[in-house]
């Protein structure tokens, strides 16, 4: 095939659509702006943009990212490419959609104001525009799986939480309750969380035990014989 071969065919417009998680202590949401371009101008939507002529799909995730979040080095994985013929009504555009978890109380309530973005709880999601419900479905799913194997989860929350916070976590993602006995046996038998000699008090006047995640013990545990994380 030589290059004036390429010339002949159509040439496609390339998107990236990023589905973004938060965690507010007791439910999981996702983050949605307001479109501010025909077509579907004023419906909500998952942040996206077209990739530019110099840049790669992960990198264009980035810079989006950035522009709605204001956060760099946010966990963020490519979940699948989007290529229905018709599912731009505009033109013919190939999406690839990315997730991406962040604490919610880092998130800029003025980079929210500026984009008109909220976040929903994902039993009251809007109409989305286009497959973005699919989209954010196929994410969600993904989201599931991947935390029965690898700690992702603890992006959601803050640097130090409680046994307490990490289990209304699992429960939000996998929408359903968990045996507390069962999830802190479970848990602390793996030996990959430090324990803090400091308190959480507002939740309970006995207040509960802080604890942060070891990437290190993690590691060592993940490369000796694999871990089902839960």
């Amino acid at each position: 095939m030589d290059i004036d071969s390429y010339k002949k065919h159509q040439k496609i417009l390339v998107a990236v659509d990023c589905i973004i998680f938060g965690f507010d202590g007791s439910e999981l949401k996702a983050l949605l702006i307001k479109r501010g371009f025909e077509p579907e101008k004023g419906r909500w939507s998952l942040m996206g943009g077209f990739i530019r002529e110099n840049e790669s799909a992960e990198k264009a995730a980035i810079r989006i990212l950035y522009k709605l979040t204001g956060m760099k080095d946010i966990y963020m994985e490519q979940l699948h490419s989007f290529s229905d013929v018709d599912r731009d009504t505009a033109d013919r555009v190939i999406s690839i959609a990315y997730f991406a978890l962040i604490n919610i109380k880092d998130y800029s309530e003025q980079l929210q104001l500026e984009h008109e973005a909220k976040w929903f709880h994902l039993s009251k999601i809007p109409p989305l525009i286009f497959d973005h419900k699919q989209m954010l479905k196929k994410a969600q799913k993904m989201l599931q799986e991947k935390v029965a194997t690898h700690p992702i989860g603890f992006e959601l929350l803050p640097e130090k939480f409680t046994l307490p916070q990490l289990q209304s976590l699992y429960e939000a993602i996998y929408e359903m309750p968990l045996d507390k006995r069962n999830f802190k046996r479970k848990i602390l038998s793996l030996n990959i969380l430090n324990k803090l000699n400091e308190k959480e008090k507002e939740s309970s006047r006995k207040g509960a035990f802080y604890y942060v995640f070891d990437e290190v013990k993690y590691e060592k545990l993940q490369s000796a014989n694999g871990v089902k994380w839960y």
